[in-house]
């Protein structure tokens, strides 16, 4: 029958499937103990004993070759569960950090956000609009000066002073906070 299956005998194959599924299933289980997957490894062995079926020693001895294959199938789909319950694992404590950091970052953004609010509030009124149409619409100097119809120049120094006046009047704790968080974890 061996020698038939080498030759690509089809019907020599599903007669080894048939006498040797059972037994190749009872093997992988041991090691698996869950039917949905020994049922994909006895599969994957047939398939490789077609695909390998021109290597077959036909004065060896059929089992041993059939489960080597059998063990060695196990054993890499062992070896990759590991690594995937790893990677999980890995993942899971990562996304728990990022959690905790992206709970601590909103809360000193919008403490940040506040306070920046509080300045703002605190400008002339004309530094807030030219700060506004800078900051919150993305003119530019020059869009900026054609829509209140001053210079350049003059615009340039209100976000100066504006940005200086923000500066100087943030608290720096809430910054250093969050450029390390941004910067370390």
């Amino acid at each position: 029958m061996i020698i038939l299956l080498r030759k690509g005998d089809i019907t020599a194959f599903d007669a080894i499937y048939h006498k040797y599924c059972h037994r190749v299933y009872q093997f992988v289980f041991r090691y698996l103990k869950q039917d949905e997957d020994t049922e994909e490894i006895v599969q994957e062995v047939f398939v490789k004993i077609w695909q390998s079926r021109e290597k077959i020693d036909v004065y060896s001895s059929f089992e041993s070759f059939l489960f080597t294959i059998a063990y060695n199938t196990t054993i890499s789909l062992l070896r990759k569960r590991i690594t995937e319950t790893k990677s999980l694992q890995y993942l899971k404590s990562v996304q728990e950090v990022f959690d905790t950091v992206s709970v601590v970052d909103e809360i000193q953004f919008k403490e940040l956000n506040q306070q920046v609010r509080l300045l703002l509030d605190k400008l002339t009124p004309r530094q807030r609009e030219i700060y506004d149409l800078s900051r919150e619409e993305g003119l530019t100097h020059r869009e900026i000066a054609e829509h209140l119809n001053i210079s350049e120049n003059t615009v340039k120094n209100h976000l100066v002073s504006t940005l200086k006046f923000l500066k100087s009047n943030i608290d720096n704790g809430l910054i250093i906070n969050a450029l390390f968080l941004t910067l370390f974890v």
